[in-house]
């Protein structure tokens, strides 16, 4: 198996976008938010009341998120003392990783499948695994991984197609 090796002293957001990812989620409370905006809900009062959470730390958590482009805030014309908070497509894109979280917890944390269960709209099926694709959809394990350089790439057909391939054997 292919040890996967990367700069890991890497902490100050430079060539790595993990740490950047992090900062800008911040803590469990910022991954329960968004829990309950992927569940609908939108208003500070729902959320607070949703996840029984301190109005002061809700109020820091939704404006780190605003700040990170990953939920929007809107002040409603209507009554300007409510305030609705919505995913952006920033936001919505977490959505693999927050499944691939709660899949990881399934198995690991709870050891029993959580419900509701999250279906296929069109097949009222569960959805599979979160998994690690190749550029052709095949499935990856960490075996099938590597690091590279982005100036080490090569275009689609050039690479070789295995570690020793050209070691004139």
């Amino acid at each position: 198996m292919t040890i996967l090796r990367e700069a890991l002293n890497d902490l100050d957001l430079g060539g790595c976008a993990l740490p950047m990812a992090l900062e800008a989620m911040g803590e469990r409370w910022s991954f329960m938010i968004l829990r309950a905006a992927f569940n609908g809900v939108k208003h500070f009062e729902e959320f607070q009341q949703e996840l029984s959470i301190a109005r002061n730390i809700l109020s820091n958590r939704l404006s780190r998120l605003v700040e990170h482009g990953i939920m929007m805030r809107e002040v409603m014309a209507e009554d300007r003392r409510k305030v609705r908070y919505e995913l952006t497509a920033k936001g919505i894109d977490l959505l693999p990783a927050m499944v691939a979280l709660r899949q990881w917890g399934e198995k690991w944390g709870a050891g029993v499948p959580s419900t509701p269960v999250l279906v296929d709209i069109r097949d009222e099926q569960p959805i599979g695994a979160v998994t690690i694709l190749a550029h052709d959809a095949r499935a990856l394990g960490p075996g099938d991984l590597v690091w590279k350089h982005r100036s080490e790439l090569q275009p689609l057909g050039q690479a070789r197609a295995k570690t020793g391939a050209n070691d004139g054997a």
